[in-house]
């Protein structure tokens, strides 16, 4: 899986979902699809897709403020 942040604070793609906090994190099964996804946008300059490993998701928790027990993922598209 892979997400995508910004370039200047690593700030993940999420999407708000009421009632649930912090927003999920949205993902794409290749790094191709979220290229795609950022190409469609114009923000390759901004953004960046990461692979998804332990170190990731620790520095998402990171840029988002919160344990990285209460970070969840949400697919794209959901």
């Amino acid at each position: 899986m892979y997400a995508i942040v910004h370039k200047s604070d690593r700030f993940p793609i999420c999407r708000r979902i009421e009632g649930v906090a912090p927003d999920p994190v949205v993902t794409w099964n290749t790094e191709a699809a979220a290229r795609a996804f950022l190409a469609a946008k114009g923000a390759e300059a901004d953004y960046e897709p990461i692979r998804l490993d332990d170190e990731a998701v620790e520095s998402l928790a990171q840029a988002m403020g919160c344990t990285v027990e209460a970070v969840t993922f949400d697919p794209y598209p959901g």
